[in-house]
């Protein structure tokens, strides 16, 4: 049976739970970060988690609850859905493969997947990482919430082709490839496709191989279509119109190849500071690709080639990329020369958007004390 919760009593009650205050013994700065939790959580949040890596060693804390109707805490090691930050390890990996001349960026779609995409020859691998193909996105094509009809498709298997065509039977963003930007998920099941051509293994395989065992991200994981999380974790939940109104469903389990390569991996906050640190500090790409990475697609836009940036309050610009997996909502940045990382990740309550008090914490992890 479903489990439901009416969003009321979630941002009363339950929520009033706060888990994981800084200790006594923590510094100025920590405290301060542990601040900034609380106030994701009560801007909308049913619990949340964050991972602070510096010079100075490893902070961890958590807010809020792992379940609602419950106090349990929410674990400070624990797994969640990273959404789009999967987008980072895809163009990595494809990004190695450019350096291996194994693939080019100026490769058109059409050269590797012939048939796929209509005028894939306009269409180049740079423009799917950035998101200038102008090729419409699958995901509107599909029920969201709070549609009830959303429910339906949670055990269903998809594949990248099915998803790609829901795709393509719409027109264009913009026209031509390459003179506008447009976030489209559906580039990255492209390119989650190109890898398998180029190399013969999914590009789960070459994730595992190239960058989870090297890196030993051992609670790192692409589930396919598996619904389960394998470790421990706080519960997720979406927003259903039932009976008139919206009420929060658990949404922790479900099948997550509606999200591909876009969007499926499950990880934590200390290997995707890990992760990013590795990344940042040259030991997954060469220097002149790194520089490719951090290249925006569209000037004024702080997108590169599946990764991020933003600058911080204090002027310190970060590197990174965040993910949106519905139940699930994440942060991972690091600072250029990677001495300092930061992963932060919530399970939403709907009741409102934590986006800026999430900035705030950023802010206060890379310019606090």
């Amino acid at each position: 049976m479903v489990r439901t919760h009416r969003v009321l009593v979630a941002a009363t009650a339950v929520l009033a739970v706060v888990a994981g205050a800084a200790t006594a013994s923590a510094s100025p700065g920590e405290v301060g970060v542990q601040e900034r939790l609380d106030d994701v959580v009560a801007a909308g949040a049913v619990g949340a988690l964050v991972e602070v890596r510096d010079e100075r060693g490893v902070w961890g804390g958590t807010s809020g609850v792992a379940e609602l109707d419950t106090t349990r805490a929410v674990p400070a090691r624990g797994q969640f859905r990273v959404g789009s930050i999967s987008k980072t390890f895809v163009a990595t990996v494809a990004l190695q493969l450019v350096g291996e001349e194994r693939l080019r960026l100026d490769d058109s779609v059409e050269a590797w997947l012939p048939g796929v995409v209509p005028d894939g020859h306009r269409i180049t691998v740079r423009q799917l990482l950035n998101h200038t193909s102008g090729l419409y996105d699958y995901k509107p094509t599909l029920p969201m919430p709070p549609e009830p009809e959303f429910l339906d498709h949670r055990w269903r298997t998809w594949t990248a082709a099915e998803l790609v065509e829901r795709a393509v039977a719409n027109p264009p963003s913009f026209e031509p490839p390459g003179s506008d930007y447009s976030y489209s998920n559906t580039g990255y099941l492209l390119l989650g496709q190109i890898i398998e051509e180029v190399t013969g293994r999914s590009y789960g395989e070459e994730i595992e191989r190239r960058i989870i065992r090297p890196l030993r991200l051992r609670d790192t994981s692409l589930p396919g279509a598996s619904p389960l999380m394998p470790g421990p974790h706080a519960r997720g939940y979406v927003p259903i119109r039932q009976d008139g109104e919206e009420r929060l469903v658990d949404y922790t389990e479900m099948n997550p190849s509606v999200l591909g390569a876009g969007g499926e991996m499950i990880s934590t906050a200390r290997d995707l500071n890990r992760f990013m640190a590795a990344l940042l500090g040259g030991r997954l790409l060469p220097g002149q690709l790194l520089d490719e990475m951090m290249t925006p697609g569209v000037e004024d836009r702080e997108y590169g080639l599946g990764l991020a940036w933003q600058d911080t309050s204090c002027g310190v610009r970060v590197y990174g990329n965040d993910g949106d997996a519905l139940a699930y909502q994440s942060w991972s940045f690091a600072t250029e020369d990677g001495r300092r990382q930061v992963a932060v990740a919530l399970t939403p309550d709907f009741r409102g958007d934590p986006d800026d008090a999430v900035d705030a914490l950023l802010n206060e992890a890379f310019c606090g004390a």
